[in-house]
């Protein structure tokens, strides 16, 4: 084996960026959404022995729905990007293309083995251009196949080393070689196919047999007419070690799966679940289909399930015949390559073997898989192909008549699978132009219909998507998640009527109760959504809940593990104002699944409905703890810190609310919650930023902005609140503590007694009951020099609060002016009095309502407000001595003064102690 030199990997790697550098640009589509986006085993949060527990998607091999593809060391790769780049898909389609381009080198190392230098350049380039692994390299999920092939042919290197001097066995490649194998394996299940590669291999390349050889010194043993020879015998050592080894492997793959094979649809491989022969007939003519490929990609899907391949369901569809002639041309290659032992022959063998054997597992021939075709799963075999193309090629250009002419095919064939890959890689730009792509290749499959109308619901246009969705059900009636996407489409269009008629089409295509009967029916865990969408539909109806309830029941009775129902019904649970029993959904939810954030959180909800501030807290920490970045968690948590009114708490929902804004930069109630806990620490500075930077992201803020003007007000900074309430009042005319605040700003600072009488009195237009409006004007009255008209005034407030001590007192004190002016003037008072506080402005809070999609429902985020003390005062005028009076009459007027200014002191002590 010659060894690669700088010039053949550099030539090599250059082709695979020419090919692939666009593939950069494309963004995360088709799979790459569950084994990436919402993969959360890619999160440092997420502890590293999970990998080693979830499948490739990152449910718990556990689970029925796991799809049992278990490849922990490509989920690792990914979680490496995710550490660089998070999810810029950008880092992620490098890695691929660089990994592609470590492939093709040691491909060609590999081809070394069995072709010379020129064939084996040749059978790289095209490995490296073929447009069948666009799939495998464009879309970020194709890892799996690129790193399980680095090993796959690493193992196979070394274990073409493990021939030593006289045919000893030399061990440490043996052993490298099972070690390599686990790793390939653990990358993706096909990587253990190399060890009958590397049987074959031992066999017929390096032992030097044929199958008429080795079938007569079989036969000369078996009679006794010879023994083993001992190159045989040590053949036989090697082959025991790798095959326990592989038996090892698959045991342990086994366990992992525990014993339980992945349940797929109908719909994802018809031919698994068709009686015989149609199954046989259908999965044979799949192998012609995977060549042709191979040979022709000029049309590549991305989706090759339901209708994709019409069954074969008769020995007379003309399809039969191209079974029969791949099958005859395999098997012309294969006697041809086991009868005779010559070079061409050995190199034809090992093609075959590199094509066939990697193929085994995705064939459907020993058991279903869920796909028909698979593009990305021929990236192994199509290497055989171009060695064999390769081989091919040589054979003709050493005839002198075809030279030239094998030179212009073969390069007008590298040059067109170039232009192929490159066109094909804009085809992954977006799930749209993927699956669009899709459709001129193939109209007869539902899920591509369903898939473009994903894309297109993806980005709100409903209308089109609609479109889609239908022609879905119309190409596969019997398609339940056709009829579901259906109805989820009519919902967002808000056409409720015509939703709830596709909701329950697609569950009148669900198993039905057969009463009297028992039966067994495997259900696709996604198809049981029908109950939880039209639930979710109907409980908007108040008058339809139980109905809905009877739908999520109905759900957890079909799959008592179906945790999205218990979620479900707890939220449904909760707005039947039925905590207690949304506490044990969500509890039962959590048995299922006690590593979910959400669920936590939810959980964290019920407990404030149930009163219980410190259990809900508990819970929304642990959300965190699972996810420190699970936004609600943040903000509700530190909202319930800052209700809670410990001031050793709140340092710590400070930090909270800082990592709320850091997530959620636009989100105002952030920044406003933040200002909040500033008063709360007397931090009047920084609680006018906070406010301010609210107000800035939301211009009509209610809460921020009568915060702020009550935060000027407190800090003496009256006439700096006052555009803020009008600001306040602009977009809340009717907002009454607005009204009051900028009332006693106006008569208090501004001396505008008129314009705080209007204010006064707009809120007893909107409020006849309220009791501090009418204070208020009572105490307007009083500055008007209208004394009777004040006491009438406060007469009816203290009819509305007949228990509020003050409004007593300053009855008392008008009365007594009354009293004491009746000799002098009897309405107008010449002089006044001290002034005397009034009531508080109690605190305003505000409750916000907030949706998170997927398993967060309830939101409630309540807002402190501060107080603050309002400046409405009473005045009371001195006396002013007039002629005509006796000397009685002046000490009587004396001593009710007197008596009355020591009333009035005391209640100013009283309120100023307030």
């Amino acid at each position: 084996m010659a060894d690669i030199n700088l010039k053949e990997i550099t030539l090599i790697v250059g082709v695979v960026t020419a090919c692939y550098w666009n593939s950069l640009f494309c963004g995360f589509v088709f799979d790459d959404v569950s084994a990436i986006l919402d993969n959360k085993d890619l999160h440092p949060s997420t502890p590293l022995k999970t990998l080693f527990q979830n499948d490739f998607w990152g449910t718990p091999m556990s689970e029925e729905r796991s799809h049992k593809s278990y490849r922990p060391l490509t989920v690792l790769t990914f979680r490496l990007n995710y550490l660089l780049s998070e999810l810029k898909p950008m880092s992620y389609h490098l890695l691929n293309m660089i990994f592609h381009a470590v492939v093709s080198v040691i491909f060609l190392k590999v081809c070394r083995l069995f072709l010379d230098n020129k064939s084996s350049v040749i059978a790289s380039l095209l490995f490296a251009v073929h447009p069948i692994h666009t799939e495998a390299v464009t879309g970020v999920v194709g890892r799996a196949e690129l790193l399980s092939s680095i090993f796959f042919l690493a193992a196979f290197l070394s274990y073409t080393r493990s021939k030593g001097p006289d045919n000893s066995i030399v061990w440490t490649p043996i052993a490298l070689t099972v070690f390599l194998v686990a790793v390939a394996t653990l990358c993706k299940e096909q990587g253990i196919t190399v060890v009958g590669i590397c049987c074959v291999y031992e066999v017929f390349i390096a032992q030097g047999y044929t199958l008429p050889l080795l079938c007569t010194t079989a036969g000369q043993f078996l009679r006794g007419k010879g023994s083993i020879p001992f190159s045989l015998l040590q053949t036989l050592v090697k082959l025991i070690v790798l095959m326990f080894s592989t038996l090892l492997l698959v045991v342990i793959r086994v366990q992992v799966i525990q014993s339980q094979l992945p349940v797929f649809t109908r719909f994802d491989n018809p031919a698994a679940v068709s009686p015989t022969p149609t199954r046989q007939l259908t999965f044979n003519y799949l192998l012609p289909v995977n060549a042709w490929l191979l040979l022709n990609p000029s049309e590549l899907c991305c989706d090759w399930t339901m209708g994709t391949i019409p069954l074969i369901e008769s020995l007379l569809d003309i399809r039969n015949l191209a079974t029969f002639t791949f099958f005859c041309f395999l098997g012309t290659l294969g006697v041809f390559s086991l009868r005779y032992s010559g070079d061409s022959s050995k190199t034809v063998l090992m093609a075959l073997c590199l094509m066939a054997l990697p193929f085994i597992p995705a064939s459907n021939l020993f058991f279903p898989v869920g796909f028909v075709v698979a593009e990305r799963v021929l990236y192994v075999p199509s290497m055989g192909f171009c060695i064999l193309v390769a081989h091919g090629w040589q054979k003709i250009s050493t005839k002198s008549v075809f030279k030239k002419l094998s030179w212009i095919c073969l390069s007008m064939v590298i040059l067109t699978h170039s232009l192929k890959t490159f066109h094909r890689n804009w085809d992954w730009e977006s799930e749209y132009t993927l699956f669009m792509s899709a459709l001129k290749v193939n109209k007869n499959n539902a899920k591509l219909w369903n898939n473009v109308g994903h894309a297109l619901e993806n980005e709100k246009n409903f209308e089109r998507a609609l479109k889609y969705f239908l022609q879905a059900t119309h190409v596969q009636p019997d398609d339940i998640g056709a009829h579901m996407n259906v109805g989820r489409t009519y919902k967002n269009l808000n056409r409720t009527k015509e939703a709830e008629e596709s909701y329950m089409m697609a569950k009148s295509l669900m198993p039905q109760i057969i009463p009297g009967k028992k039966y067994a029916a495997r259900i696709a865990p996604n198809h049981l959504n029908v109950y939880i969408n039209l639930a979710n539909l109907i409980r908007a109806n108040e008058s339809r809940l139980e109905e809905a309830d009877q739908l999520y029941r109905q759900a957890i009775s079909m799959r008592p593990d179906f945790k999205q129902a218990y979620i479900s019904r707890g939220e449904l649970l909760l707005k039947m104002n039925k905590p207690l029993k949304a506490k044990e959904a969500y509890l039962k939810a959590l048995e299922l699944d006690r590593n979910n954030a959400d669920l936590w959180y939810n959980l964290a909800i019920v407990y404030i409905e149930l009163k219980e501030p410190n259990e809900a807290l508990k819970n929304f920490n642990r959300a965190l703890e699972l996810n420190p970045k699970h936004k609600l968690a943040l903000f509700n948590s530190a909202i319930l810190m800052q209700e809670s009114g410990e001031v050793k708490l709140r340092p710590e929902a400070r930090k909270r609310l800082l990592s709320y804004i850091n997530e959620e930069p636009l989100d105002a109630n952030g920044y406003f919650n933040l200002g909040m806990l500033a008063m709360d620490d007397k931090k009047d500075n920084e609680a006018e930023v906070w406010m301010k930077k609210a107000i800035k992201l939301q211009a009509d803020f209610r809460s921020a902005l009568f915060n702020l003007a009550l935060l000027y007000s407190q800090t003496s900074k009256e006439l700096k609140a006052l555009p803020i309430l009008e600001e306040l009042l602009r977009y809340y005319p009717d907002h009454i503590k607005g009204l009051i605040l900028k009332g006693d700003i106006l008569m208090n600072q501004k001396k505008d007694i008129l314009g705080a009488k209007k204010c006064f009195e707009r809120i007893l237009e909107m409020d006849p009951s309220n009791v501090q409006g009418k204070h208020n004007l009572c105490v307007v009255y009083f500055e008007e020099k209208d004394l009777l008209k004040a006491e009438r005034c406060l007469l009816e407030t203290l009819a509305l609060a007949p228990h509020e001590e003050y409004i007593q007192r300053h009855l008392n004190i008008v009365r007594d002016k009354i009293s004491s002016s009746s000799f002098i003037q009897p309405i107008f008072p010449t002089s006044k009095i001290s002034r005397v506080e009034g009531q508080k402005i109690p605190t305003e809070s505000v409750k916000e309502s907030r949706g998170e999609s997927g398993q967060t429902q309830i939101v409630k985020t309540s807002d402190n407000k501060s107080q603050s003390k309002s400046n409405k005062q009473l005045g009371k005028d001195g006396d002013e001595e007039t002629p005509h009076k006796t000397t009685k009459d002046i000490k009587e007027i004396e001593k009710k003064r007197v008596a009355a200014l020591k009333r009035l002191e005391e209640i100013e002590r009283i309120l100023n102690g307030e």
